[in-house]
């Protein structure tokens, strides 16, 4: 088999952790597969990185220096890589290690939220073979230009994804340190009970609405390219959670529920009913880069009306600055933001064959006397604005209340 296996930040955050790596990639070899590996810097690395740039990057911040900020990031992933293919050479196997322009991973010019358009695989495959382990950094690459370019947080999944598809791997791992993914955050339901299959498109949905176990762009390119993805805790040997297009053979309604509490409301008071008052409002936003979740918009009302968003609580200030430089010229009568609010969801891919999945979410919601504030749906998909307090409660209620649990808890 050909396999792809990443590893992040915790998983070579010190030096014996980099030579267990070594051994368990060499173990691999030695079972009669090929591999490349794909590692993210130590754990705080980037955040050191950061920390650095923020002390220099002067009064204006860092909004100047995206370039030189993704120079300085990439360089995280280059200790990694040349620490790792030592160790495996230690070990007595053979490596070498690419920063993401040897092996050139061409990206376009974003800097910080780079999106990949082409891996040329030769270098990775005269590699293989010779016999031996190609060590890649995850999360860089370059544009058209020269310039090096980083994939935003988490890219370092979509490295290894993007390369197991350029490659053809047979299946992408993606080692973390869990073993796989759960009905919820096991922190907030201990009985929460690890899935051993799930659809590309459940994963997406759960990775967009704030599970942290994989990076959605990366299960994106692997939906679209037909990578296998397989789930694996860094810790041990145990069988971890399948991504790919097959549904588990078992009746299951609702896969998932998650809790993202970075959520923050606005509304716009006084929106005059006019055709394209929308795409006023919203248009600075997209041009910024704001990503809106749920939109409501109330029926007018003496020629106004009401329209509430949400976005990532990061993104509050910037969203508000640019709504009120445009208030006068919209004719906007007031704004009001609200960052104390959560999002909680359900996810599975067998709501879009019954019905009343909804209902019973929010049943099990007021049974605990939590307020839902705005509501969106999707085929496989329903989420909940409530108070940012209510948030542990509601997922408890609902991993409950849709069986979720694990039985041997």
């Amino acid at each position: 088999m050909l396999i792809v296996q990443k590893y992040g930040g915790t998983s070579v955050g010190d030096t014996h952790r980099i030579r267990l790596i070594a051994d368990r990639l060499l173990a691999t070899q030695r079972e009669g597969n090929q591999v490349v590996v794909v590692v993210s810097a130590m754990a705080g690395q980037t955040d050191r990185l950061m920390q650095l740039a923020q002390e220099v990057g002067g009064s204006t911040g860092l909004e100047n220096h995206t370039r030189e900020l993704d120079v300085l990031l990439a360089s995280g992933e280059q200790v990694s890589i040349a620490l790792l293919a030592m160790a495996i050479r230690a070990a007595g196997g053979k490596s070498i290690s690419f920063l993401g322009h040897q092996i050139r991973i061409r990206t376009d010019s974003s800097f910080s939220r780079a999106r990949i358009r082409a891996i040329d695989c030769s270098a990775l495959t005269s590699a293989l073979e010779e016999g031996m382990i190609p060590v890649v950094a995850g999360f860089q690459g370059i544009d058209d230009e020269g310039n090096i370019t980083t994939l935003g947080r988490g890219g370092s999944d979509t490295s290894a994804v993007a390369i197991a598809a350029a490659i053809s791997a047979d299946v992408c791992e993606i080692y973390t340190d869990v073993d796989g993914v759960y009905t919820t955050d096991p922190r907030i339901c201990p009985d929460a009970r690890k899935i051993p299959r799930i659809t590309f498109q459940e994963m997406m949905e759960l990775a967009s609405l704030g599970a942290k176990v994989l990076q959605i762009r990366s299960v994106e390119v692997a939906h679209r390219f037909g990578v296998a993805l397989h789930v694996r805790s860094s810790l041990n040997e145990t069988e971890g959670t399948i991504v790919s297009d097959q549904a588990p053979m078992e009746d299951i309604v609702v896969t998932g529920v998650s809790l993202d509490l970075n959520q923050a409301r606005v509304t716009v008071y006084g929106l005059p009913s006019r055709p394209g008052i929308q795409a006023g409002v919203f248009q600075p936003l997209g041009a910024a880069g704001i990503v809106l979740d749920m939109i409501v918009q109330n029926p007018p009302e003496d020629g106004r009306s009401n329209l509430s968003f949400t976005l990532p609580t990061r993104q509050l200030e910037h969203s508000l600055k640019l709504l009120q430089s445009n208030a006068d010229k919209l004719d906007l009568q007031k704004l009001k933001s609200d960052d104390q609010v959560a999002k909680v969801s359900i996810v599975g891919v067998g709501m879009r064959s019954h019905s009343g999945v909804a209902q019973k979410m929010f049943e099990i919601l007021s049974d605990a006397e939590i307020e839902i504030l705005m509501i969106s749906t999707s085929e496989i998909k329903v989420s909940c604005l409530i108070p940012r307090f209510a948030g542990e409660e509601a997922v408890r209620a609902l991993h409950l209340g849709f069986g979720l649990a694990s039985e041997d808890v």
